[in-house]
């Protein structure tokens, strides 16, 4: 093979060259139930209830959410508190958190946290 010969074979493929079709802007999707709570999040087209989200919201997804009417939606969590014993707090009795006493008596402090 000739050195005009590598030269019409490299032409030939390059004239011959399709370029690529263009490339779509990825998916950023979240697949939720009929109830509209979140299934998983995907950039893959799958059958089944979607909604497109923007790729900040796809990194850091919030963890409470529901698909209301087409978009995302927060819950609001409620958080719970808990009576946790301490220094200061009301004085309750040593066997019965539920039984308050007088501070004079054996007693345990106990306070919301």
């Amino acid at each position: 093979m000739s050195d005009q010969d590598t030269t019409d074979n490299f032409w030939t493929a390059f004239n011959s060259w399709a370029p690529q079709a263009e490339l779509k802007p990825p998916l950023y999707r979240v697949y939720y139930n009929e109830q509209g709570y979140p299934l998983f999040l995907t950039n893959e087209d799958l059958p089944g209830n979607y909604i497109d989200i923007d790729r900040e919201t796809f990194v850091d997804f919030p963890k409470y959410v529901r698909v209301v009417a087409g978009k995302l939606e927060l819950l609001q969590v409620h958080h719970v508190s808990k009576l946790v014993p301490g220094e200061s707090g009301t004085p309750c009795a040593p066997t019965d958190v539920s039984v308050v006493v007088s501070s004079e008596q054996q007693h345990v402090k106990w306070s919301l946290k």
